[in-house]
């Protein structure tokens, strides 16, 4: 598959770009490769959605946000490409000129780019907030919400109309649910067409209104939501969730439904990207004479590791592939557990342990050669630099 290049080269506008800024390089590239204009050209159709996918993300501060975060690697969160990888059509593309051109296909002076079917109201997205422990990041979780929203009108069904009335064709559009504008540009008479005032864009209007929904097809009401969160997500992602918002006027596509991600501190392990950092306290003998010592995993299981003798305060042990994995498989697996090592130094002793210890004062092996004083002087610097 072809590597995919940078939204932002894609739409050749640099990262601090304004919305205004990628708008018109979006609709320069959409007339320049519009397949009205390069009947035939699967290179130009190519480009054309390369930049229809630009810009569906970099037009939406949310997934353009992540995807300044992210890159590619982020959840899906979206309709295209990297935010939720589904494929790409024509009319998906099309449906977006209403942002860009006035209208719904924009091209139609260019050779046909006619009716794409009556509107479909969406209903709004919801928004929750969710605070997640390390150990449910660890191994992702399903969460269950009572979600207040809109939904489908049990009494009409959806329909709007109340039971046993009829809808008429809307008498402007005649059906079709668009209205058509010719305009002179620099390429000629161009079409283009909008959604009917009159009927919003379903080509019918409602005769007899439903009592319950007033019309709408959608009322108030309460839906438990099961939300699947994968593994490895981190404070701020986003997991979008479709079709679980609000219910679409009239029979119309449901919202989504967007999950952000709080995380809980963790009294056992600091978080570091996907790597797990832990704090080993190790006592004086053990640091001295060596022996084994268990370190505690994210799993909920204890590893037996091997300290040397003369284990030195700061040392780093780093066990592979124990830390958080990556999300959806994006990223070379699972971090790492780095653990910390410290020595514990008693504050008040015995006078029997003071008696011990005293023997070793004049000790030169208890005071450190000049190579060890090198190193923990090297630690020091390379910590400040």
């Amino acid at each position: 598959m072809a590597q995919k290049r940078d939204y932002y080269e894609v739409l050749g506008v640099d990262k601090n770009a304004t919305e205004d800024q990628i708008k018109k390089a979006y609709r320069t590239i959409a007339i320049k490769y519009h397949p009205d204009r390069n009947p035939g050209n699967k290179e130009a159709e190519e480009k054309f959605k390369e930049a229809a996918e630009a810009y569906d993300v970099l037009h939406d501060p949310q997934k353009r946000q992540q995807y300044d975060q992210f890159g590619f690697s982020g959840p899906g969160m979206g309709d295209f490409g990297g935010f939720g990888g589904a494929s790409m059509n024509m009319d998906d593309i099309f449906s977006m000129f209403g942002d860009i051109f006035g209208g719904r296909a924009g091209f139609g002076g260019f050779g046909g780019g006619g009716s794409r079917g009556r509107q479909q109201h969406r209903g709004s997205d919801l928004r929750l907030k969710v605070r997640l422990s390390l150990e449910e990041i660890a191994h992702g979780v399903t969460k269950k919400f009572k979600v207040r929203k809109d939904i489908t009108c049990s009494h009409c069904h959806g329909t709007g109309a109340e039971v046993g009335s009829t809808n008429d064709q809307c008498p402007t559009c005649h059906g079709t649910g668009v209205i058509t504008h010719t305009t002179q540009s620099i390429f000629g008479m161009m079409q283009t067409q909008g959604i009917c005032p009159t009927c919003g864009g379903e080509g019918t209007v409602i005769k007899n209104k439903c009592h319950e929904c007033g019309g709408t097809g959608v009322v108030k009401g309460e839906e438990v939501v099961e939300i699947k969160i994968p593994a490895g997500v981190a404070e701020g992602m986003v997991v979008n969730v479709p079709g679980k918002g609000n219910a679409g006027r009239r029979k119309g596509i449901n919202g989504d439904i967007q999950v952000f991600i709080e995380e809980e501190e963790n009294d056992t392990f600091i978080r570091d990207n996907n790597d797990l950092i832990y704090n080993l306290l190790l006592d004086f003998p053990t640091a001295a004479l060596g022996g084994e010592v268990e370190i505690p995993t994210i799993e909920g299981t204890k590893l037996k590791v091997k300290m040397e003798a003369g284990t030195q305060p700061g040392k780093t042990l780093r066990l592979r592939g124990k830390g958080l994995p990556a999300v959806q498989g994006y990223g070379r697996g699972n971090g790492d557990l780095v653990v910390n090592v410290s020595v514990y130094i008693p504050k008040t002793l015995s006078k029997e342990e003071k008696t011990a210890i005293e023997q070793f004062r004049e000790s030169d092996n208890f005071k450190g050669d000049a190579a060890t004083k090198r190193s923990i002087f090297q630690k020091f610097k390379n910590y400040f630099s």
